[in-house]
């Protein structure tokens, strides 16, 4: 019985990895298309692709720090902040994502002083 339950983790384990391999692929075609649209000016577009590569992969750090630069783009600061710190959060020694909310923040707070806490 103990060596079925060992095979039966097993199993489950070696099924898994797969679908989050996959997931994480499904998610890096659809950040890879969000940039070629981005590289067009088509930022609707690159925000549609990079938010659905965050809900196919929800620790997609690159998705969010993507989002970030395009909803800053975009003028909307607070959801670019909120990606900006989420991308952060999943991937806090990323020297990209680190250097990009900084810009964000500088840029931001320089504009909107009553937004610096």
């Amino acid at each position: 019985m103990r060596r079925v339950s060992l095979l039966l983790v097993f199993l489950i384990t070696l099924s898994v990895a797969p679908a989050s391999a996959d997931a994480r692929g499904d998610a890096k075609k659809q950040v890879e298309f969000g940039i070629e649209v981005a590289q067009r000016g088509l930022w609707r577009e690159a925000i549609y692709r990079w938010e659905r590569a965050t809900l196919i992969d929800p620790t997609y750090a690159s998705a969010y720090n993507n989002l970030g630069i395009a909803y800053e783009q975009q003028g909307n600061l607070d959801k670019a902040r909120a990606a900006y710190e989420k991308a952060l959060a999943l991937e806090p020694g990323n020297a990209f994502i680190v250097q990009n909310f900084e810009l964000f923040k500088e840029i931001n707070d320089r504009t909107n002083p009553e937004d610096i806490l």
